[in-house]
């Protein structure tokens, strides 16, 4: 198979975004699959832009086997919405016509969100005559309206108006948990055109390690019953409920709130653990990838938090990683969702309702005072991880997907909530 993949978010960038799609392009080019990446120059928590990247506008590079195209695209303010939707219409434009230039394919994949790349995808299709498969990642604009981030009822009706035909036209939808497609069926998407591919996590870089690391002693982290939150910092990422459990557990001195990475939020959340006097919260900028399991390693407990407003069933790769790396899962989020489902059939953690401080806090004092417990958390959710969320399992689901798109059925078979890979005679 030839795919090729659209995707606003790739390597060196750091971030769930850009690796997860990397992860799936190394595992396929592993199958034998030939893959080709249409991405923009790295602009999002990258340091520095590497030297071979400078005043360039197009570039064409391989990373393990991926033929990776990447664009210029403009880096503008993300904290302003009306800004942020103009790069996205950017993105959209720029990434069509790196794809005009790849070699002929049999399938296009599109990370979503921006949703624009939907758009680009059906034009691409549209001039060679591939199918695409739209992989929905937060369903837009839904999600951006739960944040407060999108308000402007004609904003809301255009962007509806693109989900419903990006939807119509691409081949399969592609969601990460069950809860997602039951969303996508209320919105009149048909059945056999959804498909449940679970995210995955590479349990071979993730994997239970000795707490006291180099990371534990680069920063100092002395002993402490470590509680982490490491990710975005953004609009829906609820920082603020964990600053004010952290504001409760202050008495417990021996207890660390340490928070990584970077986002929209982030000053904000700063300047608050200030004026309460937190001595109990530690910010950490974003770390490199090849730090992110030391980091959770590092922990004796990982942190997943969500605004309640949240109402599409999100399942935060966090929670896998924390799993991964056999730590214990705290997550506040709406208990509706899918993530309190597999928190529930791993037996890998607590959840608690969104926005409610005193629940987050106690279930942290739970975890704190019983070891013993803590061990068996961590245990259940790296076993559960390892049966249930791999990334050879998943890439060969896709593998199946694409020959079903493109017409390749002699090796596949497709089912309205997974694929299931059978090799030929």
């Amino acid at each position: 198979m030839k795919t090729l993949i659209l995707t606003n978010y790739f390597p060196p960038e750091i971030g769930a975004a850009s690796h997860l799609f990397y992860e799936l392009a190394e595992t396929l080019v592993g199958l034998g699959d030939k893959v080709t990446v249409v991405t923009g120059f790295p602009r999002y928590n990258v340091k520095e832009l590497p030297e071979k990247y400078r005043g360039k506008l197009f570039f064409r590079e391989q990373m393990n086997g991926i033929e990776v195209v990447r664009l210029l695209i403009p880096s503008l303010p993300r904290g302003i919405p009306m800004v942020r939707g103009l790069e996205h219409l950017l993105v959209g434009l720029m990434l069509f016509l790196g794809g005009l230039v790849v070699r002929r394919h049999h399938v296009t994949l599109v990370y979503s969100p921006p949703l624009t790349i939907g758009l680009s995808a059906w034009l691409l299709g549209t001039v060679k005559r591939t199918p695409f498969i739209f992989n929905v990642q937060d369903i837009f604009p839904q999600y951006a309206i739960d944040a407060g981030i999108l308000k402007s009822r004609t904003l809301i009706r255009f962007f509806q108006r693109m989900e419903k035909f990006i939807y119509r036209k691409a081949r399969y939808v592609t969601v990460h948990s069950d809860g997602n497609r039951q969303h996508l069926l209320a919105k009149g998407v048909p059945a056999d055109k959804i498909v449940v591919v679970h995210n995955w996590v590479d349990t071979d870089f993730i994997t239970p390690r000795d707490k006291h690391n180099s990371f534990h002693r680069e920063n100092k982290l002395n002993g402490k019953f470590i509680v982490s939150f490491a990710g975005t910092m953004g609009f829906v990422q609820d920082i603020d409920t964990i600053i004010e459990a952290a504001h409760i557990l202050m008495p417990h001195q021996q207890i660390l709130f340490l928070l990584v990475g970077d986002g929209v939020q982030r000053e904000a959340m700063e300047k608050k653990a200030r004026r309460l006097g937190l001595t109990n919260v530690k910010f950490l900028p974003l770390q490199p990838r090849t730090e992110y399991p030391a980091v959770l390693n590092a922990s004796d407990v990982g942190l997943v938090a969500l605004i309640k407003e949240v109402s599409t069933p999100v399942v935060p790769s966090k929670l896998l990683s924390i799993m991964a790396s056999g730590r214990p899962a705290v997550a506040s989020l709406p208990l509706s969702g899918d993530a309190p489902k597999i928190v529930e059939a791993a037996e890998c953690g607590y959840c608690v309702e969104p926005g409610n401080p005193q629940a987050l806090a106690q279930a942290i004092l739970d975890l704190y005072k019983n070891p013993a417990l803590r061990e068996q958390l961590g245990s259940n959710g790296r076993h559960y991880a390892e049966q249930n969320f791999s990334k050879q399992a998943c890439a060969r689901q896709y593998e199946a997907l694409f020959q079903k798109a493109g017409g390749f059925e002699r090796s596949s078979r497709l089912s309205p909530t997974g694929v299931k890979h059978e090799e030929g005679p």
